[in-house]
Order: structure tokens, then C-alpha cells, then sequence
């Protein structure tokens, strides 16, 4: 069994996806962009810009699944230029400051929406 998580604290999928799932204790996070939650519309930032976008997004949802940022244990960063990753880095840390989660970064060919990074994340509930 799982619960579909909605909530307008994130972007509404722009598929056929949830924002994210709760199964067996964990909520894992669909991949996220940097969409506005209220436009729906692409942030035309930097990678700062869009990254702290995606965190925001990301924790948004979290919490609205009734979890915390600091329960995120795993996730993967996915970039379209991996010679952003300092920039990403820089903000992504500020979002765990202690006992960060564990992550993969990868560098794709594209991104929905022709992003620079997309981020999708499991939780513990």
C-alpha cells in the first residue's frame, strides 16, 4: 500500500508521476525541478538559483508528507553540467548542515524543461 502525496507547497507533476509516495515508512520524492509551486513556470536562473529552487521544492513536499529534511537519507543530484557541482554544492549544503544524507551526482545529457539539475530524494516518515 502507498499514499500519494499533493500538495501545493511543491510544483504539480508535469506527468504522469506524485510528487511523492509513502510505502512501509519511507516517502520517496520524485525528481524535482526548478518550477515555481504557485506559476508552474521554469525558474530562468544560475545553478544557485535553480538548485535552491529544487531544495525548497523538495522540502516543501517533505514536510508536507509529515516528515523533515533532516529524515532525507538518501538522494541523487542530476546535472547537466557536471562543472556546476561546486555552485550546486555550495547551496545544497546549507540544506544539511549535520549528518548529511547520502548521495550520487551525475551528469545527464537533459533535464526536463532543459533544467540544470534535478534532485529526487527517500525520506524516513
Amino acid at each position: 500500500m502507498k499514499d500519494v502525496v499533493l500538495t501545493d507547497r511543491g510544483p504539480k507533476p508535469i506527468g504522469p508521476y506524485s510528487q511523492a509516495n509513502r510505502a512501509n515508512g519511507f516517502i520517496f520524492l520524485s525528481g524535482q525541478v526548478a518550477l515555481d509551486p504557485k506559476t508552474g513556470e521554469m525558474l530562468a536562473g544560475d545553478i544557485k538559483q535553480q538548485t535552491q529552487r529544487v531544495m525548497e521544492n523538495l522540502k516543501g513536499i517533505v514536510e508536507a508528507a509529515g516528515s523533515k529534511m533532516q529524515h532525507i537519507v538518501k538522494i541523487t543530484v542530476y546535472l547537466k553540467d557536471l562543472n556546476d557541482f561546486e555552485a550546486m554544492n555550495e547551496v545544497y549544503g546549507k540544506y544539511f548542515p549535520l549528518a548529511p544524507p547520502a548521495r550520487s551526482t551525475v551528469q545527464v545529457a537533459r533535464l526536463p524543461k532543459d533544467a540544470l539539475v534535478e534532485i529526487d530524494a527517500i525520506a524516513t516518515s
